[in-house]
């Protein structure tokens, strides 16, 4: 008897994917529609904004997957004006009324999650980063969703639960670690760090060598807000020893692009 095919590690994150997604759609679907113009602790952005940047993204995410010389052609629209095509792709979005942008959104992270599962495994498609692999694109689609809905619950005044699901934003936090230098004009430590964050069940999560000299440690909840930028390192339990670590928790960053501006600390 032969042994059972190999599981798809997609499917999980799929799965992860849109249950994180899910649980942001029951945050905004019931909302009046002068709430998605309530603005979010990101300068200058609603709801709508937060929504519509997400719907914008899985679109180019579909691009990606489906049409590399069409996501080519919207990465270089990208590259002449690299510090305001998010937020005018944005801007588009959350001009429509909020049924459509809802609308639009759902639709659209249905069409990527359908193309992900349909992509030959092992398939690398292009970013505005390196290029990365189905997995790594989920990934980074989870992030995306859980940053912008803190946003979102931030400004309507809510309490997300943590989920276990913050081990994808973690993960993708800590494989981020040069880009945050390289993105920056600095050359990124060439030894490894150790991070250790306390999981959601109080379960710690683990990275890098045991013995490394450079380590971070806290709560994952917090590690992910700061990786994601949406909370400053003075309000937050993350702590490093060493040097570099510590350079690298001013500057640590998820997401793809020009280096984040962060958020001021509670006061600041």
């Amino acid at each position: 008897m032969s042994d059972p095919p190999a599981a798809d590690p997609l499917v999980p994150l799929l799965d992860d994917l849109r249950d994180e997604s899910d649980e942001l759609d029951r945050l905004v679907a019931g909302l009046a529609d002068a709430d998605w113009s309530l603005p979010t602790p990101a300068a200058g952005w609603t709801v709508a904004h937060q929504i519509a940047h997400l719907a914008w993204t899985d679109t180019a995410s579909l691009l990606a997957v489906t049409d590399e010389a069409a996501f080519a052609d919207v990465a270089g629209q990208a590259l002449t004006a690299p510090h305001t095509f998010v937020d005018d792709g944005a801007a588009d979005g959350a001009a429509l009324p909020p049924a459509d942008l809802l609308a639009r959104w759902r639709a659209g992270r249905e069409r990527l999650r359908q193309a992900l599962r349909a992509a030959p495994p092992g398939a690398r498609f292009p970013w505005y980063g390196p290029p990365m692999s189905g997995p790594s694109m989920v990934t980074a689609r989870l992030m995306e969703t859980w940053a912008h809905g803190q946003d979102v619950a931030d400004a309507l005044g809510a309490r997300r639960a943590p989920t276990a699901r913050l081990r994808h934003v973690a993960w993708i936090g800590v494989r981020a670690r040069d880009y945050a230098y390289l993105v920056r004009g600095e050359q990124p430590p060439t030894a490894p760090f150790r991070v250790e964050l306390t999981g959601i069940g109080g379960e710690l999560w683990t990275y890098g060598p045991e013995d490394a000299d450079q380590r971070v440690t806290g709560p994952a909840l917090d590690f992910c807000l700061l990786v994601t930028q949406r909370a400053h390192r003075a309000d937050l339990a993350v702590r490093a020893e060493g040097v570099d670590a510590d350079r690298w928790l001013d500057i640590a960053q998820a997401f793809a692009g020009p280096a984040g501006p962060g958020r001021p600390a509670r006061g600041a």
